[in-house]
């Protein structure tokens, strides 16, 4: 990979990384074992993220071929320095990309998706949580007309067995 194109994966690594909502993902985590392997995700990332940075976004030193003339002499420098400006590196094309990047973006929106409904059954289930807790709370005290006027779909089940003689024996 050229220097070039070695800087601009460096750089997309760095906006990817600032885009990244570690802090709202890591609310979202509900065990131990969750947030370590999250924790353990992140640490990874960013260490990548650094050599990316670091290692592979520097322009190499140039040679200094007057120096090495001066220690081995010229013909033998001057016959490393033609070899050396001859290599010619290929430039990176990618050819992945295309190919995935509508599937990863229909992937987006299905996650997006997912995560408004992970979101709705939360409140949902949080909903029923808490009414579990004030009924666990007045149980004791209820008396049936109370628990039929909360599920009317009951009352309407125990009548019908009433009514058809169906007295569950």
């Amino acid at each position: 990979m050229s220097g070039n194109g070695v800087k601009k994966v460096a750089e997309m690594a760095v906006k990817a990384g600032k885009t990244i909502d570690w802090e709202g993902m890591a609310k979202m985590l509900v065990s131990d074992e969750a947030r370590k392997e999250f924790n353990t995700l992140r640490r990874a990332f960013e260490d990548v993220n650094h050599q990316l940075q670091t290692k592979f976004s520097q322009e190499p030193q140039p040679i200094d071929w007057e120096y090495y003339r001066k220690g081995i002499g010229s013909k033998v420098v001057d016959m490393y320095k033609e070899a050396y400006e001859s290599i010619e590196i290929p430039k990176y094309v990618d050819t992945v990309t295309p190919q995935y990047k509508p599937k990863f973006d229909a992937l987006l929106v299905e996650l997006k998706e997912a995560e408004k409904e992970s979101l709705k059954e939360s409140e949902r289930i949080e909903k029923e949580i808490a009414e579990m807790q004030e009924m666990k709370k007045k149980i004791s005290t209820m008396t049936a007309d109370e628990y039929f006027a909360k599920h009317p779909e009951l009352k309407q089940k125990f009548d019908d067995e009433i009514r058809n003689d169906n007295w569950g024996y």
